[in-house]
């Protein structure tokens, strides 16, 4: 099996099996995402204690890429701090898109590896907005609080 074989694997099993994909009860935080043009749809809960991310989840429909990349980040980012989870996805989105690749921490390489298997949507620069729809939620979430959001990627 090539690295190219495991990668569409993981990403099947996440997109069909998504980790974390429930309403958060006691959320802090949320946001709506949705990208009109393929019709994926993301809620992103937080539950923040402090500057660290007690619990995150995540409800909603779409692509195996979208809902692969939901479910991938809502594993890496609970018990991370803010500034973790803001490092991780400067790195991923510059990986995705093909822009300048930020370095994270030694301490977050390992959690940057395991979303590798999505790097290969920038090649299919359509499909990069799939892969960031939760991120941008989980953003939106961050900046709108208990009050909500929601974003449109186009």
């Amino acid at each position: 099996m090539d690295l190219r074989d495991l990668y569409q694997d993981i990403i099947l099993d996440h997109g069909q099996h998504p980790r974390n994909f429930h309403k958060l009860e006691h959320a802090s935080h949320f946001a709506n995402g949705h990208n009109p043009l393929c019709g994926d749809r993301v809620t992103v809960y937080v539950e923040l204690d402090g500057d660290k991310i007690k619990d995150v989840s995540f409800e909603g429909r779409g692509c195996a890429i979208s809902q692969a990349s939901a479910s991938l980040m809502t594993e890496i980012l609970k018990g991370k701090t803010l500034a973790d989870a803001d490092a991780l996805f400067k790195s991923f989105r510059a990986k995705v898109t093909g822009g300048d690749e930020t370095a994270v921490p030694t301490e977050l390489e390992e959690d940057a590896e395991r979303l590798e298997p999505l790097t290969g949507v920038k090649t299919y620069p359509a499909r990069v907005k799939c892969a960031t729809l939760a991120w941008h939620a989980f953003e939106a979430a961050l900046k709108n609080g208990a009050a909500g959001a929601t974003i449109k990627t186009e």
